[in-house]
């Protein structure tokens, strides 16, 4: 009998629950593709998924589209306002309705024009009347869970799922902390970053600062290390610096305004960190989207007052997309090779007693997520 890639192998070491003696993953865990086909169910199909921003869906017929793996949805604001999600699947043959993000007072399909109201129903099908027994009314788009959260719209595929509202109070209470104005934030771009390696080696390293000094010399610059915290609460942690290291700093400079302290991050489980940097208000989000077990999609939404960046903003958005964004991805990347490698399987998570800026604890949080989620014995 074959041994299941998700248990523990006869060469590995114990994944406990606790952080400080605990080995990391085994690296199949980010490079077997069967491991990757167990996430699709047990992670990425049964958890909330970031999709877009309640702004671009401020409108009748406003739609945005996306994709979990290989689920492609979309929601779409129907004439009273309410936000519906639905699989972007025509129920004819199987051709996607939409694509991109858009507007429309009528979902119609490309290839044979059926056509959907704003709710999902069917409304024709050509030549459907001579087919004998023909209900329109069988025929409805398949619906998606869609919750509103903090101005960020998500979806979630398994219908039992605990209201993201309730998962994450906690973390909604400290976004709107760290940042008062997030309801009157909107939609401005987004970035895209295609990177070979798998969708968690990212998350794990947004987890942790450990590397910050020796990877990341602008950020260090501008943040004040010695007051930046991870905490691990549930189904988020939160990475924060209370103070600004230099306003005039290697990063980008700002003047103090609505935000001021100096780094505000979170982690939202499976697959979403949430940004806030000093100066004006702003939000952002960096998704990591898993496109096989080697490769991730990444996007970085960013949220601005009207939906238009001030000068001081953009310097932090090209900061983040010339500098911060490109030296991680090197990092993953050349990590994603490393865990190829024959000569590597685990390691050991550095955690101290302080839970200093220099831990790995958050690391293992989001690993012991993964871990239970496969319903893996790595012990």
């Amino acid at each position: 009998m074959t041994q299941s890639p998700i248990d523990r192998a006869e060469n590995d070491s114990p994944f406990s629950n606790d952080p400080s003696s605990s080995f990391t993953m085994p690296a199949r865990y980010y490079t077997d593709n069967a491991v990757y086909e167990k996430e699709r169910d047990a992670i990425f199909f049964s958890n909330w998924w970031y999709v877009g921003h309640s702004s671009q869906l401020a409108s009748s017929g406003e739609y945005i589209t996306a994709a979990i793996d290989n689920q492609n949805v979309f929601v779409v604001a129907d004439e009273d306002g309410e936000l519906r999600g639905f699989y972007n699947v025509c129920q004819h043959r199987g051709h996607e309705l939409l694509a991109g993000a858009g507007q429309t007072n009528m979902i119609r399909c490309p290839y044979h024009a059926w056509a959907y109201d704003l709710k999902g129903a069917l409304q024709s099908a050509r030549n459907t009347r001579n087919v004998p027994g023909f209900n329109k009314c069988e025929f409805s788009l398949k619906s998606v869970r869609v919750e509103k959260f903090c101005g960020m719209v998500f979806v979630n595929l398994n219908n039992e799922a605990e209201p993201l509202a309730s998962l994450a109070s906690e973390l909604e209470k400290e976004i709107r902390d760290y940042c008062p104005d997030v309801d009157n934030l909107k939609y401005a771009q987004r970035d895209t970053y295609h990177v070979e390696c798998n969708w968690k080696v990212m998350i794990d390293n947004f987890l942790e600062c450990y590397h910050c000094h020796p990877a990341h010399k602008d950020f260090v610059d501008l943040v004040d290390m010695d007051s930046y915290r991870s905490v691990s609460k549930g189904i988020y942690s939160s990475h924060i610096s209370k103070a600004v290291n230099n306003q005039n700093n290697n990063a980008f400079s700002f003047e103090k305004g609505d935000v001021d302290f100096g780094y505000a991050g979170w982690y939202l489980w499976p697959n979403l960190t949430i940004w806030a940097y000093p100066g004006e208000a702003n939000l952002s989000i960096l998704q990591m989207n898993p496109n096989g077990a080697s490769n991730t999609l990444e996007f970085q939404d960013w949220f601005v007052r009207d939906g238009k960046p001030s000068k001081q903003l953009m310097e932090a958005m090209a900061y983040q997309k010339d500098v911060l964004q490109p030296e991680d991805i090197t990092l993953c990347e050349s990590v994603q090779r490393g865990l190829q490698s024959r000569g590597y399987n685990q390691g050991r998570f550095v955690v101290d007693a302080d839970r200093s800026e220099l831990s790995e604890h958050a690391v293992h949080h989001f690993q012991e997520m993964v871990v239970n989620a496969l319903g893996a014995d790595l012990t």
